[in-house]
């Protein structure tokens, strides 16, 4: 099978604006990408950050579904130890009864926040990062038809929306091979462990009742223009939102610098070569060959795009160019 793209939505927000603009730009995007032959488009959760306006993720997820026709939308992802596995799972068998046959729900174990955020986000302290094998357990008990759980998620029972495990180290590989899950890596900011990652995930999984063999997505980040000149340009807002977190002060998605590679010192150099290296920057035909590499390095079954990009019209122009190379080449 020939893999699939897909998109992934932090729904920034840049410097300057608010979130009711990045709903409305992530709508557009998720609209767009539906038109352009994206498979689906999936939103992350994250907390107390200035520049990331998906904080309620499964009403943003709600908000897309509404808006499109046919494109799969979903969580990439729900940070279960937030959250109550019953909660989650009255929330997207609520979006599987509005859209149904289009929701997707992937988790993770972290917080998607600082531990300030964390112990904020709960009504007591007793969450448990270690417990999340057991709360992935109970939360596919809940969609099932025949749950053994004393309490039935309603909406939610016998509805099958489809689990993913996402991970950025060997740990989520390890569940989701365990449990039959798919399983998406978050290469597009952690690729450390990438490889080990897919070399244990794929020979270690178990065939289940919701996969057959193993499925495998992973994150990479795409910035496509009409010139590399630009394409290089655009990636600084990215770049300097990078160094910005790693330093401990997260902000706004900053609009876009020339030349910012040579105003960065050796370490600010470091982070980003470790943390982007999962990432294409140049026009279509060099984007389209980065694409292809990544492929054919890690055997990957679907790649979810991401373009932090200031710029709504110049985001969207990435998607479109990363689109139109992708699909010309299938068919070349």
């Amino acid at each position: 099978m020939t893999p699939r793209l897909s998109v992934l939505d932090l729904s920034p927000i840049a410097e300057g604006s608010v979130a009711a603009q990045s709903f409305k730009n992530t709508l557009a995007l998720a609209q767009h990408a539906e038109r352009w032959g994206y498979h689906r488009y999936w939103l992350a959760e994250h907390h107390g950050m200035p520049g990331i306006a998906s904080a309620a993720t499964s009403i943003l997820i709600g908000h897309v579904a509404a808006g499109t026709s046919s494109i799969r939308v979903g969580a990439g992802g729900i940070m279960l130890p937030n959250h109550s596995p019953l909660v989650i799972a009255e929330q997207f068998g609520t979006l599987e009864s509005l859209f149904p046959k289009r929701i997707d729900l992937g988790v993770g174990r972290a917080p998607g926040s600082d531990q300030v955020t964390a112990r904020a986000l709960r009504r007591n302290l007793d969450s448990d990062a270690d417990a999340f094998p057991q709360d992935v357990v109970e939360l596919l008990d809940y969609f099932a038809t025949d749950s053994r759980r004393a309490v039935k998620a309603v909406p939610g029972s016998g509805l099958h929306v489809p689990v993913w495990i996402l991970g950025s180290s060997l740990f989520g590989a390890q569940l989701a091979a365990a449990l039959g899950l798919p399983f998406a890596f978050a290469s597009h900011f952690a690729p450390a462990y990438m490889m080990q990652a897919i070399e244990i995930y794929r020979d270690t999984f178990r065939p289940s009742q919701y996969l057959d063999k193993p499925y495998l997505m992973l994150g990479f980040n795409v910035f496509a223009a009409d010139t590399e000149q630009e394409a290089v340009f655009l990636a600084s807002s990215m770049q300097q939102a990078f160094i910005n977190l790693r330093s401990g002060n997260p902000g706004q998605l900053p609009p876009p610098v020339f030349d910012l590679w040579n105003q960065l010192g050796g370490a600010e150099r470091a982070i980003l070569n470790q943390v982007l290296s999962c990432s294409a920057i140049g026009n279509g035909e060099k984007v389209l060959a980065e694409i292809q590499a990544f492929i054919a390095k890690t055997g990957a079954d679907e790649l979810m795009v991401t373009s932090q990009i200031f710029d709504q019209q110049a985001r969207l122009r990435s998607y479109e160019i990363t689109a139109n190379v992708y699909r010309a080449a299938l068919h070349a």
